[in-house]
């Protein structure tokens, strides 16, 4: 009797212990999910207004490579629009067929107001690109002449300079000022621009560097990295390939390129970087969305920036600090980023925040 009894213990001991073993083979399965895959999200124009997908003129596409644990081993992110005819192409195409009228003297853009509509003023460039943010040209023609544009990136203006070969070129950019004529703001780039001006006079004193409190975006970093605006015209002009003689800049045929981080194919490109080598699970978003700022501006349907509440705003445009110095404003992009995801099966459609496109 007490062999069948101390038999009947082992039984029980042997039941419970298979029991913890398979509870604890369960754990170990679900938190070894495998996300290994490729994936692919979107966010795109219009969504708000419900527009789908298939009907959008502009999407932004994030591709993740990702392995087993959830590390993010490859990243792209790509800006489609499409153009007249219909055709996609994507804004970080940095090509630009940009010619120069040194005949032409620039002269200031009408801004939109009440009484009148937006007039871009008189250029001396004609540019023909798919990436005008952060867009910079210069030339010098056979009389050293120099015709300078920069795309100030908060307004999104053309800020056009033009200096013959007796100028000072040591004149420092703060007194190359809206007021006095020796910078011009001639042609609106973009609608969107952070800052948009309702009278030029509000900003007589300002230079191109004088729109935001840090330079960073212009300054911080590429062809002007370091310069501030005490530093001269001179040497904004060798930063873009200008050789003097003396004073007197040589001539120099047309060239052209990007600003500070580099434009829309630099910005995508600083975060593709950042995301390489995080854990997709960690990092669910581009966007810290409790920062009180952006959330009281999320609605019940989870889209952010369509009205604005007192003490918050409609756009993420500060991330500098955060994703590799990009710049562009990041709400749509972390909606692209969060699909890609969904797809991984890290979070779900229902914790997708629609960013402002």
């Amino acid at each position: 009797m007490l062999k069948k009894y101390n038999l009947l213990i082992a039984l029980i001991i042997a039941l419970f212990s298979l029991s913890a073993c398979s509870g604890q083979n369960t754990e170990e399965t679900a938190v070894q999910k495998d996300y290994s895959g490729t994936y692919v999200g979107y966010s795109w124009k219009g969504e708000s207004k419900e527009v789908l997908l298939e009907d959008a003129a502009q999407k932004i596409e994030t591709k993740l490579t990702i392995d087993s644990k959830g590390i993010i081993t490859d990243a792209s992110m790509l800006f489609f629009k499409k153009d007249k005819e219909g055709n996609w192409y994507t804004r970080q195409d940095t090509k630009a067929e940009v010619n120069v009228d040194f005949s032409k003297t620039p002269t200031i853009a009408t801004l939109a107001s009440d009484n009148q509509d937006y007039a871009a003023g008189e250029s001396m460039f004609s540019v023909k690109t798919a990436d005008m943010m952060a867009f910079y040209a210069v030339a010098v023609d056979k009389n050293g002449t120099v015709a300078l544009v920069i795309v100030e990136p908060y307004t999104r203006y053309q800020f056009e300079f033009k200096m013959d070969k007796d100028f000072e070129y040591n004149t420092k950019m703060k007194d190359m000022t809206i007021g006095n004529g020796l910078v011009v703001p001639t042609v609106r780039t973009s609608k969107s621009g952070n800052i948009k001006p309702k009278s030029w006079d509000e900003y007589a004193d300002y230079n191109v560097l004088s729109f935001y409190k840090d330079p960073y975006v212009l300054t911080g970093q590429g062809v002007f990295e370091g310069l501030t605006k005490k530093s001269s015209i001179k040497e904004f002009l060798q930063r873009v390939g200008v050789s003097f003689e003396g004073n007197r800049p040589a001539e120099m045929e047309v060239s052209y390129g990007f600003t500070g981080i580099g434009g829309w194919e630099g910005n995508y490109q600083a975060i593709a970087d950042y995301l390489i080598g995080k854990n997709a699970i960690k990092v669910t978003s581009l966007v810290d969305w409790s920062n009180s700022r952006y959330n009281k501006n999320i609605n019940e349907d989870n889209f952010f920036g369509l009205d604005t509440t007192s003490g918050a705003t409609k756009t993420v445009q500060n991330s500098a600090d955060t994703i590799s110095g990009a710049t562009v404003r990041m709400s749509r992009e972390s909606t692209s980023y969060q699909r890609t995801l969904v797809k991984a099966g890290i979070i779900t459609e229902k914790e997708v925040i629609k960013g402002r496109f």
